[in-house]
């Protein structure tokens, strides 16, 4: 959101001298405009510490001035004095309210200051002074979107386009406004429209961005890539891979998230997108590799966590590695349950083959404290009830596996293993339909590609994070 400073004319008229009955030659009252003036002069040049220093001094012969009040809200406001911006800005709207600037530039203050309610009141108070004013129009309508009320955004910012339909910002705005508002083919011809008059990384994002949304994932990838070459930056490299993820073409993926971790070492999220698309291509080895990486660069970011206990699963050559971090997550998040149910399936599965000294009850112990954590979380009771049937426990672990497929039904695994357990307990016709609908589930296969999906578009969206508003 812009900020902005109305001089105006501000010559003789801005200065009112507290109790001064000096005429326009007096000596002290030139020696204030010079003050002024030099003030005006370090805040064009962005020195703000200095103008605002200027400024203080002017303060007591000119307590009713709304351009140094204005000015040293700005000042401030530059300086990231948020409490300072915001008492001089409201000073300044009530020596002149009928100013839609200075409305503006204080809700502006307001909003860098996290006050939401109070700037959108200062937004439309601005409008309301000036309804065919592009600022006017323009700011409201970027606060709304910013604020996710993008139905509201959008007439204002189509007002603004009619008033400067050249204008950059706002034209990627409006095109924004549309394509979250569902009118795809309008937000399609403003983005080709904008690329004619500016070709930027970011027009060519959104507009990968509606080609997805639209189903043109061709086209989508495309644009994708042409972002990535215009502005390599760790949005658009992460945008560009996790869109020939979702799409299940994982070399060119890897090949995309590996030139994003070489530009951008020190992305978890990057790092995660490498080591999810080499366990999906079955590169398991380097995917743990890689997601390690990840989980260092943020132990506490959820997100490589889910992928990194896949791929281990399926090669647990580097166990003492992977159980280190998943113990620090467990104690980095005691009361998250996927937390001690990973480190539970790290112990438990990387050392059942290799390690005779396993502490099955510490397995045992963290997997009840993520059930009681989440009652919720299907993976732990399924695996509880694995632990217990290992031990031939077949009537502790019957209930933790009808309580999995309460939560999900369609867990192959489950059935089978609950089929097993009433095999063993004497309870054939139980176990056939367990087996019956084990079958079922395999040869569908459908549960597994299924969540497999889902777990990708959730990383890939959850990553984005252009998607409600101009970087």
């Amino acid at each position: 959101m812009s900020r902005f400073f109305e001089f105006g004319t501000w010559i003789a008229l801005w200065l009112t001298l507290a109790g001064s009955s000096a005429s326009a030659q007096d000596p002290q009252e030139q020696k204030l405009d010079r003050q002024f003036q030099t003030a005006v002069a370090f805040y064009e040049a962005g020195h703000y510490s200095d103008a605002s220093a200027q400024l203080e001094t002017l303060l007591p012969y000119a307590r009713t001035s709304f351009e140094i009040h204005e000015l040293l809200g700005l000042c401030y406001a530059a300086q990231s004095q948020d409490a300072k911006a915001i008492q001089q800005l409201e000073i300044a709207v009530r020596l002149k309210p009928d100013s839609a600037t200075a409305h503006t530039n204080f809700a502006a203050s307001l909003v860098h200051a996290g006050k939401s309610d109070l700037a959108a009141e200062q937004f439309r108070k601005a409008v309301t002074l000036a309804p065919q004013d592009y600022e006017a129009n323009h700011n409201l309508g970027e606060f709304y979107i910013q604020s996710g009320k993008v139905p509201e955004a959008l007439p204002l910012l189509e007002k603004a386009q009619a008033v400067d339909p050249t204008s950059y910002d706002n034209g990627y705005d409006l095109a924004l406004a549309k394509l979250l508002t569902g009118k795809l083919a309008e937000a399609r011809t403003l983005v080709q429209t904008i690329l004619k008059q500016k070709n930027t990384g970011e027009l060519h994002n959104l507009l990968g961005q509606i080609e997805e949304k639209d189903g043109k994932y061709v086209e989508a990838v495309n644009e994708f890539e042409a972002a990535a070459h215009l502005d390599p930056s760790e949005d658009n490299l992460f945008d560009w891979g996790g869109e020939l993820m979702l799409h299940r073409t994982y070399e060119p993926a890897i090949a995309v998230f590996q030139q994003g971790t070489q530009r951008y070492p020190k992305s978890p999220r990057l790092m995660t997108g490498y080591g999810m698309a080499l366990d999906l291509l079955g590169k398991y080895d380097e995917a743990v590799k890689a997601l390690l990486a990840a989980a260092d660069l943020d132990p506490s970011d959820p997100r490589c966590y889910l992928y990194l206990s896949k791929a281990y699963d399926s090669s647990p050559n580097q166990a003492d590695e992977v159980i280190q971090r998943f113990r620090r997550y467990a104690e980095i998040e005691p009361n998250l349950a996927l937390a001690q149910y990973y480190y539970a399936m790290s112990l438990w599965k990387g050392k059942r083959g290799q390690d005779t000294n396993l502490d099955l009850n510490a397995v045992e112990a963290l997997l009840q404290k993520a059930i009681a954590l989440d009652s919720n979380l299907p993976e732990a009771q399924v695996e509880l009830g694995n632990f217990y049937a290992d031990q031939k426990l077949y009537a502790k672990s019957v209930p933790f596996y009808k309580r999995a497929l309460e939560l999900n039904p369609n867990l192959p695994d489950a059935h089978f293993r609950l089929g097993q357990d009433y095999v063993h307990m004497g309870q054939k016709d139980q176990a056939q339909a367990e087996f019956d609908e084990y079958q079922k589930l395999r040869t569908a296969h459908l549960a597994e590609v299924e969540k497999e999906a889902s777990e990708v578009q959730q990383f890939v969206y959850a990553g984005k994070t252009s998607s409600t508003t101009k970087p």
